[in-house]
């Protein structure tokens, strides 16, 4: 029996629709590399040529297996210039293992709970009269802030973080590529 024209063109249609469902949202590109709503963090993360200071610094911090777990996760993911900035010799030190208690601190400094978009940031900030607080997977703070078109985000130290790419869309969560490594106190 031979499909009829109008049938067939409807299932290729409702196949395309259900196959395209997973990358219906934004696909960003983030260090030459495009980041996949349907992975999870660690998934993207590890593709990204600007982070990857940052995957080594998860990995030696034993974080792969929290970054790709349920979440949501928001993460303020600073690149490869953002880690140059630190002192000489700082990255080289805390990946030691010596030191993964700080590396952790200082990681999940970097991340909060929940998903967070560009959009639910702004709301936030408007909503606190310009500035939102939250709090990180750490325990810290951090705050958010606009000047113009950016948003920053604020550490405990008053150490700022420009978003220079936002809405990173995960499997469980989202990722902000921000300019600056925060530190918590």
């Amino acid at each position: 029996m031979k499909t009829p024209k109008f049938l067939a063109t409807a299932i290729i249609a409702f196949t395309m629709l259900i196959s395209g469902a997973a990358v219906a949202q934004k696909t960003v590109m983030v260090g030459g590399a495009a980041m996949y709503p349907n992975k999870n963090i660690i998934e993207n993360a590890v593709n990204s040529k600007d982070h990857t200071t940052l995957v080594a610094a998860v990995k030696a911090a034993g974080l792969v297996e929290t970054l790709k777990g349920k979440g949501p996760f928001t993460v303020f993911a600073p690149t490869n210039a953002a880690f140059d900035k630190l002192p000489k010799g700082t990255v080289e030190t805390l990946v030691k293992p010596e030191n993964k208690e700080m590396l952790t601190k200082i990681l999940t400094y970097h991340v909060v709970s929940g998903k967070w978009s560009a959009a639910d940031v702004a709301a936030a900030i408007k909503k606190g009269n310009g500035s939102a607080e939250v709090t990180t997977v750490q325990g810290g703070k951090l705050w958010f802030k606009m000047d113009g078109k950016d948003t920053w985000v604020i550490d405990e130290k008053g150490g700022k973080a420009k978003i220079t790419i936002a809405d990173v869309n995960q499997s469980n969560g989202v990722i902000h590529v921000v300019d600056t490594v925060l530190m918590p106190k």
